[in-house]
């Protein structure tokens, strides 16, 4: 797995998730830790192992490292209604899925997470500034939603008045 936890991590420099930097005075980083899946085909082989470094998010103080955490979730009712519609004017229906969508919400907070295990900084009390969300953040599913909001604004989209998400 040391090649996965290499992988993963240059991946989430290159997005510049994060930055490596002392630790400031009076500020207190979450711990993390790696998450490991083994992704399988329909046969029941294996496809490829996965790494996932996670925040160890229920450490974290309201008021402290975050906010707020609401983020709405779309209503059955305007899912099925949606459906009708198209179905009803002969429209083509497509299914979105973002890859690792947690990964791409900004982060407005001053957060510091721990170095995982197999990372070394020669950076005295060296941590991460968190730039961008990581799995199990409070605030990532926000950050997420509005990330998402901002680019369906940019395109001229607009929110229900009956649902907002």
């Amino acid at each position: 797995m040391a090649a996965c936890h290499g992988q993963r991590i240059t991946a989430l420099e290159e997005t510049k998730t994060w930055e490596i930097v002392s630790l400031p005075k009076g500020k207190k980083p979450i711990a993390c830790k790696w998450v490991y899946k083994i992704k399988c085909k329909a046969d029941g082989s294996i496809e490829r192992l996965k790494a996932r470094l996670v925040v160890k998010g229920f450490t974290q103080k309201e008021g402290i490292d975050y906010t707020e955490t609401f983020s709405p979730i779309v209503k059955m009712t305007t899912i099925r209604v949606l459906i009708t519609v198209a179905v009803k004017k002969g429209w083509n229906l497509h299914q979105l899925d973002v890859d690792n969508a947690f990964l791409h919400g900004d982060l407005h907070e001053e957060i510091y997470v721990k170095l995982p295990q197999g990372v070394y900084s020669s950076i005295p009390n060296a941590v991460y500034r968190l730039r961008k969300s990581l799995y199990d953040l409070k605030q990532a599913s926000r950050h997420c939603y509005a990330k998402l909001s901002q680019v369906f604004y940019q395109k001229d989209y607009k929110h229900s008045e009956n649902d907002y998400s």
